[in-house]
């Protein structure tokens, strides 16, 4: 949004069209998009699929939203600095809007919403709404159309688009094309789902793109949209149970060894892709990993999250740890912890808590590790089934919202990272929106010090001094992931 409004390049639009029928996502971010009229031609998004989910989502108001917490309305916030490189542009929860600074972006198309919420605001106010307006009802996509029936080709197309550092989502179009008339793994997917079920992880065997990938990863140590259409139906199909003991593997030790209890917990699904390479085995055979083997996996991973090793080059990164797992795995030297990474205390003041983004899953994976107590009761936090469902609620502040905005603090400060705990909602209304000093004396004080131990707390919170305490704790959240990166 905020490069569309100053005028900067935000990319075109990648479109293939084909005359063949394919198996296709209808999902577009939190919206199940209508049934196409089968008179248009049919067009596929080869790239640019979360610009076009970003600004469908943004101004469309014709289809209702499924149930999806992470997908945020946009604001623009008219009361902040103009500049070159700071956005006005905000994703803001219902209780974080602020109604004489956050205008909402999904009334810009519809005349009679915007003229009512542009009431109240005063003629100059007015007027910037207005031109803010006026720049987006004129701003054009660019949109290239690559139009054939030839499969190679299609492939060279993802390959080099994907070389730019785009991360492509449409393995499953390949897949279709390939396998269209020899592809009968999707039973084999959906008995994986119901398997990975009970534990959680029932979203890994409905991501098909991602099944893709590990497939690929397994049978031909490549998880590129170029090794898939490579691939043979039949020796996948044969080596099937190889690649499901994988995943079943990848997901035990993400289970054991870091708090992971479902696909939304893990910052990068894409984790499981490498790693169901290093836990492949035929039949009933197991993986049996050393100490060595397991502390080179947990540096790989936190290493990888807190350098966002997957947000970018993202089969050039996959096919590195693909041979490095393998490596690994056969007890050879390799570098597959040698993750460049630069990190400080100020990772948990500069980044802002929100549930779906690769950050705050890192840290919560990072709290969890401590294994968080309750703050009223002092109890161990029950982190599989929190994590389990994985939704705002079980997180709040330390210094609470309200108590924070008696100061005139700014959203940005009151919601660092660094100012989040495990909390359910039912602990955090009995402590209420007071200071820390006052909602001490609700805490279980045969316990107050391990909780605060377990929550990378210091004491000097109830000391109410905002500022020094984030500080300190940034200090030694840093200092705990520094441990795990080691």
């Amino acid at each position: 949004m905020d490069s569309i409004y100053k005028g900067y390049p935000f990319g075109s639009i990648l479109i293939w069209r084909t005359r063949e029928q394919l198996n296709h996502e209808k999902d577009l971010g939190p919206y199940r998009l209508p049934d196409r009229d089968p008179e248009l031609p049919i067009d596929y998004v080869l790239d640019g699929q979360q610009r076009l989910t970003s600004v469908f989502g943004v101004f469309q108001t014709d289809i209702e939203a499924q149930d999806d917490e992470t997908w945020l309305p946009i604001y623009f916030d008219h009361q902040a600095d103009a500049s070159a490189q700071e956005s006005q542009f905000v994703a803001l929860q219902d209780a974080e809007v602020e109604a004489d600074r956050h205008f909402p972006l999904n009334t810009l198309f519809n005349s009679a919403e915007y003229r009512q919420a542009t009431e109240g605001f005063d003629p100059e106010v007015a007027r910037r709404l207005d031109d803010m307006q006026a720049v987006f009802k004129e701003a054009t996509i660019p949109v290239q159309t690559f139009e054939t029936d030839n499969q190679a080709q299609v492939a060279i197309v993802f390959e080099r688009v994907n070389r730019m550092g785009v991360e492509l989502d449409t393995l499953q179009l390949l897949s279709a094309w390939t396998w269209s008339e020899d592809f009968d793994l999707q039973q084999a997917f959906a008995d994986l789902s119901e398997t990975l079920e009970p534990f959680g992880f029932k979203g890994v065997g409905e991501d098909t793109n991602l099944l893709l990938r590990c497939c690929a990863a397994v049978v031909a140590g490549d998880a590129s949209p170029n090794a898939l259409v490579s691939l043979n139906g039949a020796e996948v199909r044969r080596r099937f149970d190889e690649i499901s003991n994988g995943i079943k593997g990848a997901i035990d030790f993400l289970r054991a060894n870091l708090e992971i209890h479902s696909l939304k917990n893990l910052p990068y699904t894409t984790f499981l892709v490498p790693l169901s390479v290093f836990f492949a085995t035929p039949g009933n055979q197991a993986v049996n990993i050393t100490n060595q083997q397991r502390t080179t996996l947990l540096s790989w991973f936190w290493r990888s999250c807190f350098a966002r090793r997957f947000s970018s080059g993202v089969l050039r990164n996959l096919k590195a740890d693909i041979e490095e797992m393998r490596r690994l795995r056969a007890g050879q030297d390799n570098a597959l912890a040698n993750v460049a990474v630069n990190l400080d205390a100020d990772f948990f003041l500069d980044n802002r808590f929100y549930v779906g983004t690769v950050n705050t899953k890192t840290f919560i994976l990072l709290l969890a590790q401590k294994r968080p107590l309750s703050f009223v009761s002092g109890q161990p936090i029950d982190l599989g089934e929190v994590l389990r469902d994985y939704n705002r609620n079980e997180f709040h502040h330390v210094f609470p919202q309200a108590f924070l905005k008696t100061q005139d603090r700014p959203l940005d400060d009151i919601n660092r990272l660094a100012n989040f705990v495990f909390m359910g909602r039912q602990d955090n209304n009995l402590l209420g929106g007071v200071a820390p000093s006052e909602y001490r004396a609700r805490m279980d004080d045969s316990h107050a010090t391990e909780i605060l131990d377990h929550a990378f707390c210091p004491s000097s919170m109830f000391a109410d001094d905002y500022d020094r305490w984030v500080r300190n704790r940034a200090e030694l959240l840093h200092q705990a992931a520094q441990i795990h990166i080691a």
